[in-house]
């Protein structure tokens, strides 16, 4: 952060090449937009690049720093436009030989997961995105969100459950969100 704050272009590249995929990926979950997903990571880094000569560090450092950035932005456009986030496009699933029915069940499922989640509210959202999508420990989830860890811990909880029961008026059930590979989320997450 030294060398961005110097005004060296290449550390600042180097910080956009290394984090902005997973940026975009935390801000498309939350926003479930492609273009206000690469809106949010644009003024993440345009945030990161005026305030790098003022750095000091804190506990997250500049990657916490980046996603807490990044989630409040999300929340910001959230409150700014009042938009409902649609289900975000799910690529499409690549295998050798997939049956047909098999594979129309799939898409229809990770649809189905990605309106539940798009439906959370926004805490419940980032907090499953930081901890389930994107593999953050809780306590680096915690302090993205500014949360100590508990409240974080209970977040989550309560987060789980209500996805749980958006995905059971649904009719999607816990075997069938394994087909999105995202069963994490309405389970435990594995250790």
């Amino acid at each position: 952060m030294e060398r961005v704050g110097a005004g060296e272009a290449g550390a600042f590249a180097l910080l956009v090449e290394r984090h902005s995929s997973t940026l975009y990926r935390v801000a498309l979950r939350m926003l479930g937009d492609a273009h206000d997903a690469e809106d949010v990571v644009q003024e993440c880094f345009t945030r990161l690049w005026q305030q790098a000569p003022r750095w000091r560090s804190s506990g997250a450092g500049p990657i916490g720093w980046l996603y807490r950035t990044a989630v409040n932005l999300c929340f910001d456009r959230h409150r700014r436009l009042r938009i409902v986030a649609p289900a975000a496009e799910l690529p499409e699933q690549v295998d050798e030989a997939p049956l047909a029915d098999d594979l129309i069940a799939a898409g229809d499922t990770c649809r189905e997961v990605a309106g539940a989640l798009a439906d959370l509210p926004e805490r419940y959202r980032a907090a499953l995105v930081l901890c389930y999508y994107e593999g953050l420990s809780n306590q680096a989830a915690a302090d993205v969100l500014e949360l100590n860890l508990k409240a974080l811990e209970s977040l989550l909880f309560r987060a789980r459950r209500q996805m749980r029961d958006l995905l059971v008026a649904r009719q999607v059930g816990a075997r069938d969100v394994a087909l999105c590979g995202d069963s994490a989320v309405v389970g435990e997450r594995a250790a």
